[in-house]
């Protein structure tokens, strides 16, 4: 497999299904048919600019950030648009690659082509149980939320009436599939969890492309992350179930910051400086709503080619929270439902997370620490 670069738009021919684990055989590495990869992104959006006398902080020149063009990633969308990273990382540039599949930014990490990454929960339980714990690690949370299942009103008028439809999720194994997969097994219907066959027909298919498979009908509904949850709306779906209801206190991780482990060794002030960054992007997001949300479509428009109508990112950005958090106790309960499913065996998550420099950052800021359930490094 080929690494994503920083350096020109390109999407890597990944087809098929990526090498098992040795010590933990996943499904969730699979890659879906329609391809994934990475686009560059410089970073000079007119407020990333560095200051004058500003200084490298240890020495380095360059952080390689990376994260998705969806909305469960605003925080990095904003902190990017407003320059608020680059605001904290001085005279050490922040370069940014998006990528559509969260086993490709993993791929990223682990090539050191980007060096700390926004992503969900499912490809970084993957990325660490892979490495048998020695490649990455969680080191804050950033979104809460912004994910629903959408069904044509049409066909599925209740939730029992899911049963022997199609349902599309974004990828196998990836967070929102393994989710759905889940709420099957609760309802006690029997699925294939890889081949997606059985009591609901699971479809797997790239968000890109959802929206037009639901209008063509080769889908009935889809278990989907924002916007294209909302997208769906628009064409005229209903929201069946928001998965936040699923939850204690509705809170639920979707996307975790998340950085190797090398580079946190080598360069610990620059992951503090990012870390500073995020958590101030998240207060500008909760103090200036509609300035964040038109500053996250706005970057979307310039790595998509344009903007999200009112009416997919209206209610889109409602549905998501932004929080500093990473809901640590959340993301053993998730993976607890990919090894329900069959996709994963029983993970050892003890050290994912590295929570010591988000701490250090909140504490400074006067703000309480955040926990880690007890999967912290020791």
């Amino acid at each position: 497999m080929r690494s994503p670069r920083t350096t020109a738009r390109r999407r890597a021919p990944h087809r098929g299904r990526l090498a098992a684990l040795t010590a933990l055989p996943l499904l969730a590495l699979t890659l879906s048919a329609c391809g994934y990869g990475s686009e560059a992104d410089s970073g000079d959006s007119g407020k990333a600019k560095i200051a004058a006398g500003a200084k490298k902080i240890d020495g380095l020149d360059t952080v390689k950030i990376g994260y998705f063009p969806n909305l469960t990633h605003g925080t990095a969308l904003v902190g990017d648009q407003e320059g608020l990273f680059q605001k904290e990382l001085g005279a050490t540039k922040a370069t940014y690659s998006q990528f559509n599949a969260g086993p490709s930014e993993i791929e990223a990490l682990n090539s050191k082509s980007i060096d700390i990454g926004w992503i969900g929960p499912s490809p970084a339980i993957n990325g660490y149980t892979k490495s048998q714990g020695k490649n990455l690690r969680v080191i804050g949370g950033s979104a809460s939320g912004g994910v629903k299942l959408v069904v044509n009103p049409d066909k599925i008028k209740s939730l029992d009436d899911v049963k022997g439809k199609k349902i599309a999720t974004p990828q196998l194994g990836n967070t929102q599939d393994v989710a759905f997969l889940n709420w099957i097994k609760g309802k006690g219907w029997d699925v294939d969890a890889e081949s997606g066959k059985g009591d609901v027909s699971v479809v797997r298919t790239d968000n890109k492309i959802t929206p037009d498979a639901y209008k063509s009908g080769s889908i009935d509904g889809a278990w989907v992350p924002e916007p294209t949850a909302s997208k769906l709306v628009a064409e005229g779906g209903k929201v069946l179930l928001d998965e936040a209801d699923l939850w204690p206190d509705k809170k639920f991780v979707i996307t975790n910051i998340i950085v190797s482990q090398e580079f946190l060794k080598k360069h610990p002030k620059v992951v503090e400086a990012v870390l500073r960054g995020s958590v101030k992007t998240n207060q500008w997001i909760k103090a200036n709503p509609a300035k964040a949300k038109a500053a996250a479509n706005a970057k979307l428009k310039q790595l998509n080619g344009k903007p999200l109508p009112p009416e997919v990112i209206d209610p889109a950005w409602k549905s998501i929270e932004f929080t500093d958090d990473p809901l640590a106790a959340t993301l053993g309960t998730e993976a607890d439902h990919a090894v329900k499913a069959g996709l994963l065996k029983k993970p050892d998550l003890n050290g994912i997370y590295d929570l010591a420099p988000l701490n250090k950052v909140l504490k400074a800021a006067g703000r309480p620490a955040v926990d880690d359930a007890g999967l912290g490094v020791k």
